[in-house]
């Protein structure tokens, strides 16, 4: 059997999940297809989905025919949620990219096709709601060709376009796709020998879109049915399947975490190959870490969203229980790869979020590492009695507000969100402290810690100049902890990026010693030694492309300048115009809002994060750290 998991994806209110709904409807798994408005789909099954009219998690369904197996993943449109769509993006064979034919090409349309693009994915381009009144085909293809790929491709045209009658027919492989399937070796020579048959131009487009080379358009209406038979046939010709199969070491990725009505957690896994079975030992890794879990249940998606008991095998997404110790990205299996790239940016966001009652704030804390487990990119901060929670949106902090609410019965409140500023280490710092009983808060150990620079983007690396055996475990966990604890203070409130910590001293005094004495020293001298070093605040730049009307670019340049953005050189073809450059996250959201009334509501924006600068004045006052108790002399 052929297995095939492919993920769909849009900007929000392209269709994406009325798509899902259609796709099960045409294949038989449901027996109507569902209505967003309604309530009623497969996919979006949280209370809080079915109210806003949104998808917020992933979610899994099945479609089995004879001789192949196909796992659909419904991912969010929303940018707010792009955690959730890359977690999926990194288990797919591959995806339909679904585009609104009234609306067109929109921001977050642009972000996925450039992440499907630059991972090799391939990809179907579904041209959705052309039975809308403005839908468009022509001018639509060409933008998809201008703004996408020039290598996007119709494999079918519309009839009635923007009427209910509206209907797509599929075009003949023949000469029309000559330009596209150049790059094809096998397909020229036999083009310029003027032998290429209709057979010909199939083959070699299955092959160049299984090389993430060409992207076919598939026009159609999930609404009224239109089209969607042809682009199923599409997913089953053109993308690349594998066959489902045991044999082979294990290999499998867990892209999603959720929690049971009992509060079990349920890891959603990708299998890549070898086999996965209740109650057989599983070797998991990540990095820094390894352990071996005994899954309780397995259960396979096979045909519609809830899965049955069974052996999970290559090619298949399965829920797994019993794994408590399993996070989301760990790698299943002896040899199994840990590399991993981020394929979008981190949040840019944080706000401070406090109890209603503030005596629940132990509560809220557990209840926001709870979430956390299953959306790692949000992380959870604590300062004292602060809670600080790293975000991409407004419509993400509504959505953890209720989920608060609902799940953990937490009323909480929050600030207005702020730029997620972090601190970078200006030099080298090392300090070593020993036991000095003469002082009056003394701990009994040795702690010598030197910080260094490392290079953007590598995160904290922490070494070791002493051998693993010169302390008791628990010590050097207690050293670990703190370091990373420490760091996420720094000097001026904020989180220390990329840096090299090593530690270079230790001794222990049985039988005084504590790991709440290394805890304690640990902190004084990392402390010292980033006040050697020290540190500069770094806020985050977006990278932007901004379309407008020619006419408007004037304004547009005065807004950019207005917002601390660093525009290029505008480029103008015919009455458009063009410009990109960077610009202070913390202008974003301004620009968006301002953009409409600028460009008379005719601009588009894309914005990615790109990196951390300097903030002007990013040296600070220095942080005063909070006291911590030690031992007291008598």
């Amino acid at each position: 059997m052929k297995a095939l998991t492919i993920g769909i994806l849009a900007h929000i209110d392209a269709g994406k999940t009325s798509l899902t709904e259609r796709l099960l409807f045409e294949t038989g798994v449901i027996d109507h297809a569902g209505r967003v408005d309604d309530g009623d789909t497969q996919t979006d099954s949280l209370d809080l989905e079915r109210r806003r009219g949104i998808t917020i998690k992933s979610a899994v369904v099945a479609v089995s025919t004879p001789g192949h197996r196909l796992s659909l993943v419904d991912t969010p449109g929303h940018p707010d949620f792009i955690a959730e769509v890359e977690r999926a993006v990194g288990v797919l064979d591959g995806a339909v990219l679904v585009v609104s034919a009234v609306e067109g090409v929109q921001a977050q349309t642009r972000v996925l096709m450039r992440t499907l693009v630059r991972l090799s994915i391939p990809v179907l381009v579904f041209v959705n709601k052309i039975d809308r009144t403005g839908a468009r085909a022509a001018s639509l293809l060409d933008s998809l060709r201008t703004k996408l790929s020039p290598q996007c491709v119709a494999v079918s045209t519309v009839t009635g376009i923007g009427t209910a009658s509206a209907h797509p027919t599929p075009l003949p492989f023949d000469e029309r796709l000559a330009d596209a399937l150049a790059g094809d070796d096998a397909f020229v020579e036999s083009y310029v020998a003027g032998t290429a048959s209709s057979m010909d131009y199939r083959k070699a487009l299955v092959r160049q879109v299984a090389a993430a080379s060409v992207y076919p358009v598939f026009f159609g209406s999930a609404v009224t049915g239109a089209g969607v038979r042809d682009l199923i046939a599409g997913v089953y010709e053109l993308l690349p399947s594998r066959e489902r199969r045991g044999d082979g070491p294990l290999d499998a990725t867990v892209f999603k975490i959720e929690r049971g009505r009992s509060g079990e957690k349920i890891a959603y896994v990708r299998m890549f190959s070898g086999s996965l079975a209740a109650r057989r030992p599983v070797p998991f890794r990540r990095s820094g870490t390894e352990g071996i879990g005994r899954p309780t249940a397995v259960r396979v998606f096979e045909h519609g969203a809830t899965p049955v008991s069974g052996e999970a095998l290559a090619g298949d997404v399965a829920r797994v229980w019993g794994l408590p110790e399993i996070r989301i990205g760990d790698r299943l299996g002896e040899r199994a790869d840990l590399s991993q790239d981020r394929f979008f940016a981190p949040p840019s966001l944080e706000t401070l979020v406090y109890p209603v009652d503030p005596d629940q704030t132990s509560a809220l804390y557990t209840a926001l590492t709870r979430l956390s487990e299953q959306d790692p990119l949000i992380s959870i901060r604590r300062q004292d009695r602060e809670i600080t929670v790293r975000l991409y949106g407004e419509v993400q902090k509504e959505v953890i507000r209720a989920t608060l609410a609902e799940e953990f019965g937490i009323a909480a409140e929050f600030e207005e969100s702020r730029p997620l500023l972090v601190e970078r280490l200006h030099g080298t710092g090392h300090r070593v402290r020993r036991p000095a009983p003469d002082e009056r808060v003394f701990f009994w150990a040795t702690v010598g810690l030197r910080v260094e620079p490392g290079p953007p983007g590598s995160g904290t690396d922490y070494r070791l100049e002493v051998e693993l055996g010169s302390l008791p475990l628990s010590f050097h966990t207690a050293i670990e902890d703190t370091v990373h604890e420490i760091l996420h203070e720094g000097l001026h409130g904020r989180e220390v990026i990329d840096c090299v910590v090593t530690l270079t001293d230790t001794a222990f005094y049985p039988p005084a010693s504590t790991a709440g004495d290394f805890r304690g020293m640990t902190r004084l001298v990392l402390q010292e030694a980033l006040g050697e070093a020290g540190t500069r605040v770094y806020e985050p730049v977006h990278a932007f492309e901004l379309e407008a009307p020619a006419s408007a670019i004037s304004a547009v340049l005065r807004k950019l300048i207005e917002l601390r953005a660093v525009p290029g050189e505008p480029v103008i073809t015919g009455d458009r115009c063009t410009v990109d450059g960077h610009l202070p996250a913390a202008s974003a959201h301004e620009l968006e809002q301002a953009l409409p009334a600028l460009t008379q509501g005719e601009g588009t924006l894309v914005t990615n994060f790109a990196e951390y600068r300097l903030k002007p004045g990013g040296g600070g006052p220095r942080r005063v750290p909070s006291s911590r108790r030690g031992r007291t002399t008598a």
